[in-house]
């Protein structure tokens, strides 16, 4: 797998691994190219992550502000995922903004809205006009769910949320938007429900889904679970995470979108996955050595005979871990394809 630029330099990601910010200046991913043809976009789930900000960590000196972050990631990596979207549905103007301020190549991958996929959001988190138009019956609960609201009420956080990608979306550079459902949703007619309001309400725009509970993926029913993706044309997001537990998917390499395909790597912390930490990043404190990387190779090349794009997302984005192990990974790829 070749982008056509120089090799790899494999002393870069061993530069990384001994001082958090040596090699960062030379550390550059393009978008691969696969043998098949398909596209390759590797990133982090992160670019403001605070344990990933601190100084001499990633960004050079001087680098400080939201938008030379943006930028100075941007020049590194063509692809990031978004996550303070699950939290708070985005403004508008925050869609032009990240357009402005990344190269025309950069895509974002956004991560859904808790309230999109049947997880509670903060009340105090939603925007004035839906905090008053909330019953108030509920209006006083710190912690609402989508039963919780009417009707008309969520039909707007879904209209709003989708409205401020609007412009990412005219640039060209909405990848896709990630449907995380809980591990309390479960295979059964009502989740499938779900899922299928999930695709009315979305339309025509590009989606992917990644399950938390292992039932999904099980040997009697991972083919309705696939099916049901395919038939509402979301993309199966594989995963790389944890196993023995009731939340462990397990790493199943399979394209349910011809266009896309997206895997998304958490680290192995099995100790912290479920349970509560003190911070969220201490979940996903995991730092994949280039062995654990390369037993992905093979499924890698799998999804790529069907898929048009790949995007490898790394969400172990504590301090330099995620940066790291993406710039691994471009350089094992580049080394198949030689």
């Amino acid at each position: 797998m070749s982008d056509g630029s120089a090799a790899h330099d494999p002393g870069v990601a061993e530069a990384l691994r001994r001082s958090p910010a040596a090699g960062t200046e030379a550390l550059e991913v393009p978008v691969l190219r696969t043998e098949s043809g398909a596209r390759l976009r590797i990133g982090t789930a992160s670019w403001t992550d605070p344990t990933m900000v601190a100084p001499g960590v990633f960004y050079p000196d001087g680098v400080a502000t939201p938008e030379a972050r943006l930028r100075y990631y941007a020049s590194r990596f063509p692809l990031v995922e978004v996550d303070s979207t699950y939290y708070a549905i985005p403004a508008r103007r925050m869609g032009v903004i990240w357009a402005e301020r990344t190269p025309e190549h950069f895509v974002f991958d956004i991560k859904a809205h808790a309230l999109m996929t049947g997880q509670p959001t903060e009340t105090s988190r939603l925007p004035k006009a839906m905090r008053e138009a909330l019953p108030a019956a509920v209006r006083h609960k710190s912690r609402l769910y989508a039963k919780d609201l009417p009707p008309a009420v969520l039909d707007e956080a879904w209209a709003m949320f989708l409205d401020a990608l609007e412009p990412l979306r005219a640039a060209g550079k909405l990848g896709a938007i990630l449907l995380q459902y809980p591990r309390w949703v479960r295979p059964s007619r009502a989740s499938a429900a779900l899922v299928e309001d999930a695709r009315r309400r979305l339309g025509d725009r590009t989606a992917a889904v990644e399950f938390r509970h292992r039932d999904w993926l099980a040997a009697d029913t991972r083919a309705r679970t696939l099916a049901l993706l395919e038939h509402n044309g979301f993309a199966y997001v594989c995963v790389d995470e944890p196993q023995g537990l009731d939340s462990s998917v397990p790493p199943v390499a399979a394209v349910t979108n011809r266009a896309l395909s997206i895997v998304r790597f958490h680290g192995w912390r099995v100790e912290f996955w479920e349970g509560s930490v003190a911070a969220v990043s201490e979940r996903f404190r995991y730092l994949y050595d280039t062995g654990q990387l390369a037993e992905w190779m093979p499924r890698i090349t799998a999804l790529a005979e069907r898929a048009e794009e790949i995007h490898l997302v790394f969400n172990n984005c504590y301090a330099n871990y995620g940066t790291t192990n993406a710039a691994e990974m471009a350089g094992l790829l580049r080394t198949v394809g030689r």
